[in-house]
């Protein structure tokens, strides 16, 4: 694995749009090609190399790339945007769009992550050791394709809007999230260790939401079906189940009707 590391030179006056940090971009490029490729700030165009120390060179292919940012790049957007494969680690804090339509590779934030990390995403893995912006996971705004597939982890709180359409894939969240979990879910699976505020699940027709901590105010639209003991993320326990949301036209199959699900931990 090949790795090229990017060390931050100078903080951008506005928010540094940088969707050529990815393993696809660097492959077979020596440092000097790398910091040429371009970036935006506002409507001007810049090259990475204004705004970052580049050592090292990419790999053959983008899956024998590794790009390591050694420090806080919370005004640089859509890192990993649209990846396929390798991995991208960043050593501090990241703006939003982080993995954006990504579909394969590894994204790892030592820090926070802003809004719309890992949004439409079909594949891959980001791993947020922070916390997470608001539309984690989610459609982008007009569109009804939420993330379709990959792992998104965060080891703190996110923020509201998770998995906003989201039609395939998981989102785990350890600590607790803000409201509207999960709407207008059409599968996929989200897990929230932590408490959850209100509105989770609001307007889901298919897929699953875990929530292992409590929810403040709970959608009427759910109908409690019975308690299930099952094995979530690792954690064995017993849930109660609820199908829902029943305010919602729901798709068939093979005759039987086809429902979200929501698990409360016990």
């Amino acid at each position: 694995m090949a790795t090229v590391t990017l060390k931050p030179i100078k903080v951008p006056d506005l928010r540094l749009e940088a969707d050529n940090i990815k393993p696809d971009a660097f492959a077979g490029k020596k440092a000097a090609e790398i910091a040429d490729l371009h970036v935006f700030c506002g409507n001007t165009r810049y090259s990475l190399g204004e705004f970052f120390e580049v050592t090292g060179e990419g790999g053959a292919t983008a899956a024998e790339t590794e790009v390591v940012i050694d420090g806080d790049v919370s005004r640089v957007k859509y890192i990993g945007m649209k990846m396929t494969a390798g991995s991208v680690l960043v050593k501090g804090n990241a703006d939003m769009y982080v993995g954006a339509w990504m579909e394969g590779g590894t994204i790892t934030v030592n820090g926070d992550a802003d809004a719309f990390a890992g949004m439409g995403m079909t594949g891959g893995e980001i791993n947020v050791l922070g916390n997470a912006g608001n539309y984690l996971g989610a459609a982008y705004r007009g569109d009804w394709r939420g993330m379709q597939g990959g792992v998104i982890r965060v080891v703190g709180d996110a923020g509201s809007d998770i998995g906003t359409f989201m039609r395939g894939g998981e989102i785990i969240v350890n600590g607790n999230v803000d409201v509207h979990v999960g709407t207008h879910q059409e599968g996929g699976t989200i897990i929230v260790k932590g408490d959850a505020r209100s509105k989770v699940g609001g307007q889901m027709v298919e897929g699953d939401i875990y929530v292992f901590g409590d929810i403040e105010v709970m959608m009427p639209g759910f109908q409690h079906i019975g308690d299930v003991d099952i094995e979530v993320d690792g954690v064995s326990g017993r849930f109660a189940c609820y199908k829902g949301d029943m305010g919602e036209r729901h798709p068939r199959r093979k005759g039987e009707t086809i429902y979200g699900k929501l698990y409360l931990k016990y």
